[in-house]
């Protein structure tokens, strides 16, 4: 279905172009608006299909589960490089950043809106709170290591942490609020 709608956006978008130069010194509204109308109709396929599918229960509870394991994953990560921090080169803490998080940070993103769509606005808002403030923390931390600021990074070790965890123990709670 979502092929058969970009198909029909080529196609409007194809015969719009055509309509407008068909005739130099007059364009052809009936077939440019027939164009057109194909075309919206092709983006609304597109759209109901890739709505339908994010929103399927095999969707919500594979993201769901992602959410769970990406955050587990960012959890264990941090408290790891936080213990280790005495030990790490603060100019190699950014390229340890890139490493160890930046696959669970994208997928978590990537995951979030099913989180939304099952616990509600208010519960995806408290979790993401923590989230974002966690990812600006360990950003905080990648820009104090390119610069060798050794009191920021341990600062914000903690911190990022302290929000992760937050986060992660948010989503647990909902878990079992809903088991």
């Amino acid at each position: 279905m979502r092929k058969t709608g970009y198909i029909i956006i080529s196609v409007g978008f194809l015969a719009g172009a055509l309509a407008a130069v068909f005739d130099e010194s007059e364009v052809q509204w009936g077939y440019f608006i027939g164009a057109l109308v194909l075309g919206i109709l092709g983006v609304v396929m597109v759209r109901w299909h890739t709505h339908k599918d994010s929103f399927s229960e095999e969707k919500l509870a594979m993201n769901l589960q992602d959410i769970k394991t990406s955050l587990a994953h960012i959890v264990k990560n941090i408290t790891r490089l936080n213990a280790e921090k005495e030990s790490i080169n603060a100019y190699e803490m950014r390229h340890r950043i890139d490493e160890l998080f930046a696959g669970d940070i994208t997928t978590f993103v990537e995951a979030r809106e099913s989180f939304a769509q099952v616990h509600g606005l208010q519960s995806y808002a408290d979790v993401m709170s923590h989230f974002a403030s966690g990812e600006r923390y360990l950003n905080r931390i990648w820009s104090a290591s390119a610069d060798g600021y050794v009191d920021e990074i341990m600062t914000y070790l903690d911190k990022a942490q302290m929000q992760f965890t937050e986060a992660f123990e948010r989503v647990n709670r909902l878990k079992e609020l809903t088991d």
